[in-house]
Parts: C-alpha cells; sequence; structure tokens
C-alpha cells in the first residue's frame, strides 16, 4: 500500500502494521463516503405522510419539579423556527417490570448530547407508561436534558410503530418535519423490521448509540454476549 494517504506514523509500528492499516484506512474512507451518500439519500426523501391525529402528551409542567403535568400536543413540539421533529419511543410500557436496559443506556448518551442536539432539531422521548413512572426512571438516571412525554393517553406509539399489536414495546426512533403548518412524517429506524444479518442484530438505532459505536473501534469489538444492564456491581 501507498504512503500517499498521510505522513503520520505512530511511535513503534512496524512495516506491516502500517500496510496493514493503510489498507484499513482505505476502506475507512470508502466507508466515511458511503455514510454521506446514505445520508443524502435520507435528505432527498420526498415527504412521508402527514400526521392525520395533533397527538396529546402528558409532559411535566416543570421539568425540575417532580409533581404536575400538563397535556402538550404533537405541533406544540415544534419551536419557531426549527421544523424537524426526532421523537424516540422508548420501551417502557405500562407491564414492564423495568425500563429497557438497552434503551436506556442509549438514552444516557442522548441526554449529555441533547443540548447540542436542540440548536438544530427538536427532540422528545416518549414512553407508554404513565409519567410520574417515566420521570421516577430519568430521576434515577439524572436525565435533566431529554424532553420526556407519556404516550399512555394515546395511539401514538402503536400508529408509529413503537409497540406492536400485542403491547410489545419497540425502540423506534421517528422523525417529523412541519411544512406550510402541516406535520409529515419523514423517516423512521425502519431497519428494524428488516431483521438481522448473522452475527448482526438489527442495529437500527445504533448510529445513535456511542457504545457500540466505541466497541467496533477496538479489537474485542462488540462480542456476542454482551449487553448493557441498567445497574453494575461497584467496580
Amino acid at each position: 500500500m501507498s504512503t500517499t494517504l498521510h505522513a503520520i506514523r505512530f511511535p513503534g509500528e512496524s512495516t506491516a502494521y502500517r500496510s496493514a492499516r493503510d489498507d484499513l484506512l482505505e476502506a475507512e474512507i470508502a466507508l466515511r463516503r458511503h455514510i454521506e451518500q446514505v445520508a443524502a439519500l435520507r435528505r432527498r426523501l420526498p415527504l412521508g405522510g402527514a400526521v392525520a391525529k395533533d397527538y396529546v402528551f402528558d409532559e411535566a409542567k416543570d421539568p425540575n419539579d417532580a409533581a404536575g403535568s400538563r397535556p402538550v400536543r404533537l405541533a406544540e413540539l415544534f419551536r419557531p423556527g426549527l421544523d424537524t421533529l426526532a421523537l424516540y419511543s422508548f420501551m417502557y410500557g405500562p407491564k414492564m417490570k423495568q425500563a429497557c436496559p438497552m434503551c436506556t443506556s442509549m438514552l444516557d448518551g442522548l441526554n449529555a448530547s441533547a443540548p447540542h442536539i436542540e440548536q438544530r432539531v427538536n427532540l422528545a422521548v416518549a414512553a407508554k407508561s404513565p409519567l410520574p413512572r417515566i420521570r421516577e426512571h430519568a430521576a434515577s438516571r439524572g436525565w435533566r436534558n431529554l424532553r420526556l412525554l407519556s404516550s399512555a393517553g394515546n395511539s401514538y406509539t402503536l400508529d408509529y410503530h413503537g409497540e406492536d399489536a400485542a403491547g410489545n414495546q419497540l425502540a423506534m426512533m421517528n422523525i417529523f418535519v412541519r411544512r406550510d403548518g402541516t406535520i409529515y412524517h419523514q423517516w423512521a429506524t425502519e431497519l428494524f423490521f428488516t431483521g438481522g444479518e448473522p452475527g448482526m442484530d438489527a442495529r437500527h438505532v445504533d448510529m445513535l448509540w456511542p457504545v457500540w459505536n466505541l466497541f467496533d473501534l477496538t479489537p474485542e469489538g462488540r462480542g456476542t454476549d454482551w449487553y448493557p444492564r441498567l445497574r453494575y456491581d461497584p467496580r
């Protein structure tokens, strides 16, 4: 492999390492291009279906106060000047004994990123459980930046595939856009419904989830027998 990719070298690396690393670097460049190609296709999607219901969610009156709630409509989740809404369906239904550890892990990271994300788009998280139960879990995780909604009183979770007909909760990110006062569905993590491939699950929300992306950089990789938990033993 040529040395024209870049001139940077790391202490102690061998010729064999550099040759293999350059091969990998070529693949990483191709992957970067492909990621942008896919993102461009996503941006060029025509408008999806117009949202037929202005869903009413339950939201805390004051994010810093555990008591009290207020109704909030889907249209009210769009702030002035921001016409895109990312609405994540969090797997925490009223019949579940505890919140989904996988969703929780992803949302732990999204909570930290939310102040940055909200400079460009609206962001909210909806779960089917009653609001006090959602907020109790959020408090245990230290989530202070996520706009948390209960969809217990509407059909949003079922309509937009955060739940199946049997009431099983599904992790689903939906993107909505507002055009001339009408809200349209634009995109969702539909990769989930295609199933996995040998050695891979659906990975439909992994682009949002720093845990797996970091593991992919390591010699150990993701592994096949580890998943996030809600609690870990103290070190």
